[in-house]
């Protein structure tokens, strides 16, 4: 019999190391699930797959399932969580205060979710408003990138592991990182369509208990050169930029979350953040739960014990 496919688009970043880890070493495959997951090229892609069932689960920002459940399919649930997003402000080297990113553009993903409010928040507290500087969606970390070097007036940008240690290289300036401004944040993780998570219950439980051991294979220093390796061939990138990656999602203080758990304070930040934003309710915030729901989650973690 066949194992069952899932199927992902992910973002090419440490922030899926746990993924590919899972992949790499035979998680999944011990699991019993077979997997396809694919580097997106952005949210709006991510969310177009996930409701027309092209794939079966996102590794993403999780604000996109905010959206999502808010404007366009409330069968999506948030199931597991992934870490912090690791994002840094990238500007041009030119640009040396937040003053200078005044009548210019700011690059994106897409304009009205997710990492996107994180640089207009920053930008906000650095005396900049909406309308003080033209916004462009382009897609992931790799696409903004690209915009920057294209043009003199794209000048600022959320970027995270390698994409950051890459314009750093090329002269670009940083900022500070997100979660250094505006405090705890729950990044990227998993979600799903309600109704297909109820009706593969066990599927889902087993890849989600790959994934919480491709984090604990990934956070063993014992693996940290061969995480690196990992890295490196899966997003072709030089071995010292992926160790740096690596070190950024599971050194001190790393980024992606142990066992893919869930921040829900840094959730609860997240629905103010977009609250300040983009005025999404029109009433009171709705509780966290509305779009979250780690039974599956919970089952997997119980299933490895700690």
């Amino acid at each position: 019999m066949p194992m069952p496919l899932i199927r992902s688009r992910i973002f090419p970043g440490p922030q899926n190391l746990a993924l590919f880890a899972a992949e790499a070493k035979g998680f999944f495959a011990r699991e019993g699930v077979e997997t396809d997951l694919r580097i997106t090229t952005g949210s709006d892609e991510q969310r177009r797959t996930l409701a027309s069932g092209e794939v079966e689960i996102i590794h993403s920002a999780v604000d996109n399932a905010v959206y999502m459940v808010e404007t366009t399919n409330p069968d999506v649930v948030i199931v597991c969580g992934g870490g912090t997003g690791m994002n840094e402000l990238m500007v041009r080297p030119e640009i040396k205060t937040y003053e200078d990113i005044r009548g210019k553009t700011v690059v994106v993903d897409a304009a009205f979710t997710a990492y996107a409010f994180q640089l207009y928040t920053m930008l906000a507290m650095n005396g900049l408003a909406k309308g003080d500087y033209e916004v462009l969606p382009a897609g992931g970390a790799t696409q903004r990138l690209a915009a920057m070097r294209q043009s003199p007036t794209h000048v600022a940008a959320m970027l995270n592991p390698p994409w950051n240690f890459v314009a750093e290289a090329e002269g670009y300036s940083s900022f500070g990182t997100a979660v250094s401004a505006i405090g705890p944040y729950q990044g990227d993780g998993g979600f799903v369509l309600r109704g297909w998570a109820e009706a593969n219950a066990d599927t889902l439980v087993r890849y989600i208990r790959a994934n919480i051991a491709g984090a604990r294979w990934a956070y063993d220093t014992s693996n940290r050169a061969e995480a690196t390796a990992i890295l490196a061939a899966r997003l072709n990138i030089d071995s010292d930029t992926a160790a740096r990656s690596v070190e950024t999602a599971v050194g001190t203080n790393g980024g992606l979350a142990k066992d893919a758990a869930f921040d829900w304070d840094g959730f609860n930040n997240l629905l103010r953040i977009r609250q300040t934003i983009a005025s999404t309710w029109t009433g009171p915030i709705p509780p966290a739960q509305k779009y979250v729901d780690l039974t599956w989650y919970d089952r997997a973690l119980a299933d490895l014990g700690t």
